[in-house]
């Protein structure tokens, strides 16, 4: 008999592979149509190397048909079909809005909200006063409206469909003027000239890149004009030869030429940035009291919320946006309101914001703060890796997500040197955003750079045994 017809006789069946402890244990965890497609598929994974290494000229390959061992693989195999795809993982790279890893995480308070809201019944669309339908938005709107200072609001599902909404109800059909310099593309190669023709409106484009003044809007007016559309340049800067117009002046030439101003922020901002020594960025409540009909911004940006689009101003307006059967297509789901109302209600208390509201805990962080942070994780790195190492160094995190590009925010790094005798830095990385949970973080030249500010205090432990894990592989 032939080597390859023995070791397919040496083979386990997958009944035996079932039988292992191992998977009988896992039975209990997993559904037996898992564990068994995985055993097949292992069982057929070996009895595939076998055939290769009795192929002519295929030189002999000592394979292990221990039915402890294939179990093993059979158990992981099945744990990977189960396992989640949308998963926790460790944030070390520094940015806090990192659209990649999902924006930013949600406040305690928010969490509990959606947890409570998940698992019962709920007035989502149910007046307590009256007894009688009520409206999803009402949850929301008195809270924004103080916020804002505006005198309605209403909440879709995200930034992009907030301006379409609002410009496919007041424009569509109609012209909308818009400086060059504006003319931006925002995440996922999405931009505002497409979002804007896609509602139906006629882009009408004025002044140059770098310059537009109140004159070059009041010349393009006529009977087709609808809206100037004002957008804040969040994800970039420009600087030098420039000059644009204000919110206040452009909305004084809408009133008097009887249209409509809608300016899109980007990144809903409700605190004075300037107070901790962060770049200016325009607050919501500074756009409606410069006269804005409508503004436009994300919930999951600075707002520190969840994904959401929020568009407040005039009360006839959004009546109208409300009364858009597009409105219905774009709404916000029963978790997005919970999440999204007890955001807000941290702003009540602008200490209590700055910390609950974890892109605001991180956005301040102290560099001393991150300094002493970077030196423990240090100390406890020093114990995996071998001495000289690891160090801590100065660096700069980054906002993120579209939001104060020119920001540097100074921080401390955690450093782990690669030397050629320690192997590929960058298969170092890939199995940590393999691992459990995934590790993400920055690599520079040969360096390994954990940046604390953006890795949860809780999460240290588990940072520490996963990258201890990775190392003894």
């Amino acid at each position: 008999m032939s080597d390859y017809q023995s070791l397919l006789r040496e083979l386990p069946a997958v009944d035996r592979l079932l039988r292992e402890p191992l998977m009988e244990d896992l039975l209990q965890r997993i559904p037996r149509k898992i564990v068994l497609q995985a055993a097949q598929k292992i069982v057929s994974l070996y009895r595939q190397k076998i055939t290769i290494s009795s192929s002519p000229g295929a030189l002999p390959e000592q394979i292990n048909l221990s039915p402890i061992l294939l179990a093993e693989e059979a158990a992981a195999l099945a744990e990977k079909i189960t396992a989640p795809n949308l998963k926790t993982l460790i944030n070390a790279t520094g940015v806090i809005i990192h659209t990649n890893l999902g924006r930013v995480p949600l406040a305690r308070t928010a969490v509990e909200a959606l947890s409570e809201i998940a698992r019962n019944y709920n007035n989502l669309e149910l007046s307590l006063d009256s007894g009688k339908r009520g409206s999803r938005q009402d949850h929301l709107e008195a809270r924004l409206c103080e916020l804002s200072g505006a005198e309605a609001a209403v909440v879709v599902n995200n930034d992009a469909a907030a301006i379409f909404l609002a410009l496919n109800t007041a424009a569509s059909g109609r012209e909308v003027v818009v400086s060059r310099g504006q003319l931006v593309e925002i995440g996922g190669s999405f931009r505002i000239p497409e979002i804007l023709i896609a509602s139906g409106a006629r882009l009408v484009e004025v002044g140059t890149t770098n310059k537009t003044y109140l004159r070059d809007y009041e010349a393009v007016v006529n009977e087709n004009t609808a809206a100037f559309l004002k957008v804040h340049t969040s994800n970039y800067h420009m600087i030098g030869f420039t000059a644009e117009v204000s919110t206040a002046d452009l909305a004084a030439l809408a009133r008097k030429r009887n249209l409509l101003l809608i300016e899109d922020l980007g990144s809903g901002v409700f605190l004075d940035l300037g107070k901790y020594h962060l770049p200016a960025e325009p607050r919501v409540q500074d756009s409606i009291t410069a006269g804005a009909d409508l503004v436009t911004f994300s919930g999951d940006k600075m707002l520190g919320g969840p994904q959401a689009g929020i568009i407040v101003g005039r009360k006839d307006l959004i009546a109208y946006i409300r009364s858009n059967q597009l409105a219905r297509i774009l709404r916000i789901d029963k978790f997005t309101i919970a999440a999204l109302e007890a955001t807000l209600h941290l702003y009540l208390d602008e200490d209590t914001a700055l910390q609950e509201i974890p892109v605001w805990r991180m956005l301040t962080a102290s560099s001393e703060s991150l300094c002493i942070r970077a030196n423990g994780l240090a100390a406890r790195f020093a114990e995996i890796f071998r001495p000289g190492r690891v160090t801590v160094i100065e660096g700069l995190s980054r906002v993120g997500g579209g939001a104060l590009p020119t920001a540097e925010l100074p921080t401390h790094l955690m450093a782990v040197r690669f030397d050629p005798e320690d192997g590929n830095p960058e298969d170092f990385v890939e199995k940590l955003r393999h691992g459990e949970p995934p590790v993400i973080l920055r690599l520079q030249q040969d360096s390994l750079l954990f940046d604390p500010r953006t890795i949860f205090e809780d999460q240290e432990d588990l940072l520490v045994e996963a990258v201890r894990k990775v190392n003894q592989l």
